[in-house]
């Protein structure tokens, strides 16, 4: 279960970064609010996640989840350039938290 909820809460991640950037410095309602509310449900699920699996781990995955999902919402919905080398370095990435995952 705190794998679940630490997949959720990295997924959040990318949707806290995201809605910071929309926010274009807090002065948009709606981006600032989304921000709010997933920055504080990505946060709590970490901790969770973090009182069975180990700290190290859990905020590799929660930072590689989010940071790849991230640029990868950048590259697709919001014309960030994006490379074939761009796209293979977010994929390892992804390799590596899987790999975190496996050998836990």
């Amino acid at each position: 279960m705190a794998w679940i909820v630490l997949v959720v809460s990295g997924v959040l991640e990318a949707v806290w970064a995201t809605a910071l950037g929309k926010s274009e410095g807090f002065t948009k309602l709606w981006p600032s609010v989304i921000f709010g509310i997933g920055l504080i449900l990505s946060m709590a699920g970490l901790a969770w996640s973090m009182r069975t699996l180990p700290v190290g781990t859990s905020y590799a995955v929660w930072v590689g989840i989010g940071a790849a999902l991230t640029v990868a919402y950048a590259m697709i919905f919001d014309g960030e350039a994006a490379s074939l080398i761009k796209v293979l370095l977010v994929l390892g990435i992804v390799a590596c938290v899987v790999g975190l995952k496996l050998i836990h």
